[in-house]
């Protein structure tokens, strides 16, 4: 461990409380049984750790050197919502510990690249949301930081825009009737926006907006959905939208 925030102090190593209480039950267990001290010292390795890691979000915690040995519950189940939305908790644990007070969560790898140069920000502040907006809200209303940036594509933040808190493809939808009638209220043609109804995807609306302020005009829609999650919570927002090259296509803020 090298940065504060999490439930283990610095230069300890990266074992959760919880695993290493089963260890120590099951050490002071066989030491009874066989009436010796328990004097005893593990080492736990992962084979491949290091590199594994460099996968994981372990060193943006401040984990260095290889796997951490998890377990709220002494049971990690792989790619597990629960999982990733403990990973987003600690990950603004270790913002706020390190005196952060800006903070990013994005939808996918391209989005947070764009907005950590967009803020220059630090890679403690970077969030990987993912799909889990709710999570990232909730958690942030009860843990406020000075300042949240959200940041993801035209399709995620649609959805979001639309008060959809999972963004996941599987658990809710673009609603295109709303884009369309976005277009709409910009003067787009009645033409258009019949298409753009019609429409089967984000990539295509954006099109047919050509120049019209649609990503702006969705961020802004996102951006008051963020602010009645937060329950009026202290903290700045705003929203940013990129396309799939990392530009900014849509900002906004109060």
């Amino acid at each position: 461990m090298t940065l504060p925030g999490l439930s283990l102090s610095v230069g300890e190593p990266a074992i959760n409380p919880m695993p290493r209480r089963m260890m120590a039950e099951v050490v002071a267990r066989l030491a009874a049984a066989h009436g010796a001290p328990g004097d005893v010292e593990i080492t736990l390795s992962v084979a491949d750790g290091e590199k594994l890691a460099a996968h994981t979000m372990n060193a943006r915690l401040g984990i260095l050197g290889g796997l951490s040995i998890l377990g709220t519950t002494g049971i990690v189940t792989p790619y597990s919502c629960a999982a990733w939305i403990a990973a987003i908790h600690q990950g603004i644990d270790v913002a706020g510990a390190a005196g952060l007070g800006h903070v990013a969560g994005a939808t996918g790898k391209t989005s947070e690249s764009a907005v950590r140069a967009l803020h220059g920000l630090d890679e403690q502040a970077l969030l990987e949301m993912g799909d889990f907006a709710g999570a990232l809200l909730k958690y942030l209303r009860r843990h406020p930081l000075a300042r949240l940036t959200i940041a993801g594509g035209f399709a995620k933040i649609s959805k979001l825009a639309q008060g959809h808190m999972d963004l996941h493809s599987g658990r809710s939808e673009v609603d295109f009737s709303a884009l369309a009638g976005h277009l709409s209220q910009l003067g787009a043609s009645p033409k258009l926006v019949n298409r753009a109804r019609e429409a089967t995807s984000t990539g295509a609306v954006l099109a047919l907006a050509g120049e019209l302020p649609l990503a702006q005009r969705v961020a802004a829609q996102a951006l008051g959905i963020v602010q009645d999650k937060l329950h009026g919570a202290d903290i700045a927002i705003d929203v940013t939208i990129f396309d799939r090259a990392g530009k900014l296509i849509g900002h906004a803020k109060p």
